[in-house]
């Protein structure tokens, strides 16, 4: 087996036994060890003989062709991890990313619906169809719990509680969270499950709360498709993705005045900075407030 294969493969299995990643992230840092492994074999180097000056010019490279300062921020946190992993296995007597620095991030801020577009979104959904219905049930689950869509494709039926209306989510790492969801997503969860969950499994049978036409797990690049018909059909004039839903999901709650901690804790963010980019979004939204409404602004 090629050297780098089997050394990607162990490090793989590292970052899903000892560190704990998700498949998500374990697929990113591999697609980004990939690139760099073609790049050394096209200056014809092995993982042992690299230096800082090969990173940096591999990351030279990647920055012409148009990448962003986060996606090489990614590659090297991709490089690093592996050296790391590397040494920890007494496989590398140095580590060439010691003083490679991350590229400095791009200021982003992730995009919302506002109160008004989340109605306009939750009013295109015929909900006399089975399908659709299943997929208003998906889409508000997304905005009341705040869920990434692996989470909420990856819900069984075992962890949907009515009675006191919280969700098991098992999150990155597989670590599980208990989050609630509102009175909204209660009806049309309760309606999808009692009749068109049924409809749609014919005599068929599954675990798995939301459930595609052929009986299986639906799978997110369906969800991120039915999404965008939807938005087309709503008319609102953004890019809309799941996670939109998700940052509206806690930009609403920062809003309306929920503490930092128990957002943080909502979303499964294991660091609390992740959750701070929010409070970016609220600011900005309170200062055009102030502006427009202040009699000196």
């Amino acid at each position: 087996m090629d050297l780098h294969l089997r050394l990607f493969q162990d490090f793989r299995k590292f970052l899903l036994i000892e560190r704990g990643l998700s498949k998500n992230s374990i697929h990113s840092y591999s697609y980004d060890l990939l690139k760099f492994e073609k790049y050394l074999k096209t200056n014809r180097k092995n993982i042992y003989q690299v230096t800082s000056q090969d990173i940096t010019q591999f990351l030279l490279e990647e920055k012409k062709k148009n990448n962003s300062s986060r996606t090489l921020a990614r590659a090297v946190a991709a490089i690093r991890q592996f050296y790391k992993f590397l040494e920890i296995e007494n496989k590398s007597v140095r580590n060439p990313t010691e003083t490679i620095d991350s590229p400095n991030l791009d200021p982003h801020l992730p995009d919302f619906l506002t109160n008004e577009e989340i109605d306009k979104l939750f009013s295109h959904f015929n909900e006399a169809d089975a399908y659709e219905l299943r997929d208003y049930a998906v889409f508000e689950l997304l905005y009341s719990s705040g869920l990434r869509i692996s989470e909420a494709i990856g819900l069984e039926l075992a962890d949907v509680d009515f009675e006191d209306d919280l969700i098991k989510v098992t999150g990155k790492g597989e670590k599980e969270r208990i989050v609630p969801f509102g009175p909204k997503a209660k009806e049309i969860l309760y309606r999808y499950m009692d009749w068109a969950r049924p409809l749609i499994l014919k005599n068929r049978s599954t675990t798995y709360l939301f459930v595609s036409k052929k009986s299986v797990q639906l799978d997110r690049k369906s969800v991120w498709r039915l999404l965008k018909k939807y938005t087309l059909r709503s008319g609102i004039g953004k890019k809309i993705t799941p996670h939109t839903l998700r940052h509206s999901f806690a930009t609403h709650l920062l809003e309306n005045g929920a503490d930092l901690k128990s957002v943080q804790e909502l979303l499964g963010h294991v660091d609390i900075s992740t959750t701070q980019i929010y409070t970016h979004l609220v600011s900005g939204a309170l200062q055009e407030m102030h502006k427009k409404f202040h009699p000196r602004s």
